[in-house]
């Protein structure tokens, strides 16, 4: 993701105690449905109480004693890792795993509907499913086991993790269904006994008081044709609503566009002053120096602080008081901040205004990525003028805080928030970049005639990595540019991170906090609920043809690399599903996937200049040396050896390692950027750079081959 000196993960969390499993029922607030860990079946409607004024009616409501306690060094005693933040969504989120654990399970011999065959989902007889408990549809998933060797290793610690295939609609509630799950014998495995005495109408002590609600939800599988006889397990769950999720960046976005004097942000008209700025620094370069760069700006934009400290790493909101009968959480402005800003001028530029955009860098990175040489060649080749800010939450000033977190994500919300301000930030700068009185008026952004060097008709986006994680966030929200280019991109950190290269430094910290696989995972997905906040996650069915109140509709162009190591291919494809984004077609090479149906359920875009949002996959090629094609061994010795190109990423819960990494080759690609700068224009349009008929390949793909 690129800057892999610090990678992905950086905020994860924690939870569940560590305590036997046979014991973990008797803990307060423990499940009984699953004793194998505290917080299992996650997510569950056991853990939510009735509240007045949220928009399902329903909220969190953790308590610390059902988190796992720490392991710091001495002298620091143990804490739970309970995040209070929590108990203000009103439920889980849109992206959730739902993970239980069922002993001897056999996914084979089950049928459950995997990875690569996600049609299976809908099959008369399928073992696993979810379903919308108001209109009786089934949700698309996926399931799995967790084959990590962790998981292995640990006393058969394989859970079961069920994954939407498109993010669950917000406010809804859905109902778990696993019936006649197999074990390696292919005999069916028992219901545990407090499941099993409610589907019998026996409930036994620990759950009599769950009769009336089991009764709701059979009676609702009765009328979806489901044999309760069948049954292993059921149980209900909320997925949080669009207000509890986007509340809180949308009363910073309004607010602080307010002070400038835009109070109609849907219009898609700068009105208004220009933020507050000042330059710091130019440094012009000389044809021999960057024959591509004309001069590079730094500064600072003073932007409204909704943080503690300072906006500093570690500050969180405060919150004002919720009116009567409202169950809502709006931050309160502490002041202002400085952020970073750079830009970088073209030298087409001088003679042609440029396109302004904003670039999202990579993980934990800093805005200086802007410099990299596919950043400086889309600027030249395409007269663009790019900008960047620390995305604080998970820039490279933030790092100290995530190690923090790992070690203790009892205020996970920290990275949360902080991610908001980014957000904000982003947009700030973004109105800088095209307000008549920012930098279009500003003698740093002219040309020796004293003409701006920008176009300042239409802000754009552009990103690459964790930048195009968080970039769809920021697309939901922005006012001011309504296309962007989300570059080898996902969604949903609780499922990139373990398929990623990236967070292997990251456990390295995480594992010795929260010594069980099983608790890591079960705190990698509960946190997403607090995630949700700051990245694509949360806002995916807002960012094209359901926008937020008072926000534009957004199209965007998604670039994903075949088997990429840091960011997983198939988080790519559940945002385009819920996004609504068509497809390129045909999408592989033969032998090129495991999937049954390529990009199955995104249509295919239906003309070489189609409209709307898409999706584009680009190969690397299969892994060669020196013009013949080789087995991949590990990344390390293939590029020892002088090779290029990967395998397709693996099917199971697991890193991609074998090959070379393709996360930085559609960049690098002249017919990927081409396509980039087709799409980021005000008419712009999912123009085809590949050849009719012929998958998209990176520019790596014939290179040593004759």
């Amino acid at each position: 993701m690129l800057k892999s000196r610090v990678s992905l993960g950086a905020g994860l969390l924690v939870v569940l105690a560590l305590i036997p499993a046979a014991s973990a029922a008797a803990a307060t607030g423990c499940d009984p449905l699953d004793t194998r860990s505290c917080l299992l079946p996650w997510p569950s409607n056991f853990h939510t109480v009735k509240q007045k004024g949220s928009d399902t009616g329903l909220r969190l409501n953790f308590k610390a004693s059902q988190f796992p306690l720490n392991a710091p060094k001495a002298p620091l005693k143990p804490v739970p890792g309970f995040p209070p933040e929590l108990n203000r969504n009103d439920g889980f989120s849109p992206g959730t795993n739902i993970l239980t654990f069922v002993p001897g399970l056999d996914m084979a011999n089950t049928g459950a509907v995997p990875i690569n065959d996600l049609a299976k989902y809908s099959a008369t007889n399928a073992p696993i499913i979810v379903l919308d408990a108001k209109t009786l549809k089934r949700q698309p998933i996926w399931a799995e086991l967790d084959t990590n060797a962790d998981a292995i290793a640990e006393n058969n610690g394989k859970v079961l993790m069920i994954h939407p295939a498109r993010n669950f609609t917000e406010g809804h509630r859905y109902i778990v269904i696993l019936r006649n799950l197999k074990n390696a014998a292919n005999t069916t495995i028992p219901a545990g006994a407090a499941f099993a005495s409610l589907r019998d109408g026996r409930p036994i002590a620990s759950v009599s008081d769950r009769k009336a609600a089991y009764d709701s939800i059979f009676k609702t599988l009765k009328s979806a044709n489901i044999d309760r006889t069948s049954l292993y397990l059921t149980w209900d769950f909320t997925v949080a609503s669009e207000r509890n999720l986007s509340e809180r960046a949308l009363e910073m976005r309004n607010k602080s566009f307010a002070t400038l004097g835009d109070k109609n942000l849907a219009d898609s008209k700068v009105a208004g002053k220009a933020p507050t700025y000042k330059i710091d620094k130019v440094e012009p370069f000389t044809a021999e120096q960057n024959p591509r760069i004309a001069r590079q700006i730094t500064g600072h934009v003073t932007v409204p602080c909704f943080l503690t400290n300072g906006c500093k790493p570690g500050g969180v909101m405060t919150y004002a008081k919720s009116k009567k009968g409202k169950f809502d959480s709006l931050p309160i402005q502490q002041g202002t901040m400085q952020a970073l800003f750079i830009c970088r001028i073209p030298r087409t530029a001088l003679t042609t205004p440029a396109r302004p955009s904003l670039y999202g860098h990579g993980l934990l990175g800093s805005p200086d990525e802007i410099d990299a040489g596919n950043v400086d060649d889309m600027a030249s080749e395409h007269n663009m003028m790019f900008c960047a800010t620390p995305e604080i939450g998970m820039s490279d000033g933030d790092l100290f805080n995530a190690i923090r977190l790992l070690k203790d994500m009892s205020n996970f919300s920290s990275m949360a928030d902080r991610l908001q301000q980014g957000l904000l930030n982003e947009l700030y700068l973004g109105r800088l970049m095209i307000n008549a009185g920012g930098f279009p008026a500003a003698a740093q952004f002219k040309n020796g005639s004293g003409a701006s060097v920008i176009d300042k008709r239409e802000l754009f986006y552009d990103s690459n990595s964790q930048g195009g994680i968080l970039g769809g966030a920021l697309a939901a929200l922005s006012p001011d540019f309504k296309r962007a280019v989300l570059g080898v991109v996902g969604m949903n950190y609780s499922v990139l991170l373990p398929r990623s290269t990236d967070f292997k430094a990251y456990e390295a910290i995480f594992k010795p906090a929260y010594t069980s696989r099983l608790e890591r995972t079960i705190l990698l997905t509960m946190i997403q609920t607090l995630w949700d906040r700051g990245e694509t996650n949360g806002y995916a069915h807002h960012i094209t043809n359901d926008p937020l109140k008072g926000t534009p509709k957004h199209q965007v162009l998604m670039h994903v690399a075949l088997g990429d190591h840091q960011v997983a291919q198939v988080s790519a494809e559940n945002a385009a599903r819920t996004i609504g984004a068509s497809g390129r077609f045909p999408v592989y090479e033969p032998g090129r996937s495991f999937d049954v149906q390529p990009l199955w359920s995104i249509p295919a875009t239906t003309s070489a200049n189609a409209k709307g949002s898409g999706i584009v996959i680009w190969d690397s090629g299969p892994c060669r040396i020196d013009g013949f094609y080789e087995d991949c061994q590990t990344e390390k010795l293939f590029d020892a050896a002088g090779g290029l190109g990967n395998p397709p990423a693996p099917i199971e819960s697991i890193t991609p390692t074998l090959g070379i990494d393709p996360h930085g080759r559609p960049r690098s690609s002249p017919d990927a950027r081409q396509q980039k700068s087709d799409f980021l224009k005000s008419n712009g349009s999912l123009v085809n750079p590949c050849p009719v008929g012929v998958p998209c390949h990176t520019s790596t793909w014939g290179y040593f081959i004759g």
